[in-house]
């Protein structure tokens, strides 16, 4: 009996430290868009900036870079990108780990997008794994359906990756939204149930100009 009260209480403790952090988490993310504009925030013209322009940027600067910015064309998002998570905000610590430690079978390297129709396609994650020759294996897994649509963080329209028709777990809830900077930077926004959803995103973004390979020959569920 005193084991379980035990295994309660350290429970109880767990879950509402897990509330505190996410509380401050989501004050950190700062106030509704301030109306100004990606070249305002990010000090340059958008067509120039470049990863460490963003991950110079406080979280809640980050939140009014992804408010100001804008949805990509549909169709433009064609190909694998690379990724990073950008570390800010009191719950980074545990966003990082959860992304390269239980999100895939590695490391997350990337995501790609293959538009399918108009307004509807498909994608996967990429993660890298050690092999057993010290090299790198790329694994591409975690399927997800996308579209544009409005966001579930604000009033505006988003390029949506949504995991439910093909992931279960934590995965199965989980949900990205990314807009546009340059042609070869995208800001992006993810959240899943059991962090709070739309209301506690975490934010990444996807660089460079995409590989342009075929999705059926490289793509293993």
């Amino acid at each position: 009996m005193k084991s379980l009260k035990k295994m309660i209480l350290v429970l109880a403790i767990f879950i509402g430290l897990n509330f505190f952090l996410m509380g401050i988490n989501i004050i950190q993310k700062g106030g509704k868009y301030d109306g100004r504009s990606i070249e305002q925030i990010l000090g340059k013209p958008p067509e120039i900036a470049n990863v460490e322009d963003i991950k110079r940027l406080s979280k809640s600067e980050i939140m009014q870079l992804f408010y100001a910015a804008s949805p990509p064309e549909f169709t433009s998002m064609n190909g694998e990108y690379k990724a990073q998570t950008l570390s800010v905000g009191i719950m980074s610590p545990v966003v990082d780990y959860f992304t390269h430690h239980f999100f895939g079978p590695g490391r997350w390297e990337g995501k790609a997008f293959f538009p399918k129709e108009k307004n509807k396609g498909w994608g996967y994650n990429m993660f890298s794994l050690k092999d057993g020759n010290n090299g790198i294996t790329l694994v591409r897994t975690r399927k997800m359906e996308t579209w544009i649509t409005k966001s579930e963080i604000d009033d505006k329209d988003s390029f949506h990756l949504v995991y439910r028709a093909y992931n279960g777990g934590l995965v199965k809830s989980m949900h990205d939204e990314i807009r546009k900077i340059n042609n070869t930077l995208y800001m992006g926004m993810g959240y899943m149930a059991a962090g709070g959803g739309s209301i506690n995103p975490a934010p990444f973004i996807l660089y460079g100009m995409p590989s342009a390979l075929s999705a059926e020959t490289k793509y293993k569920q």
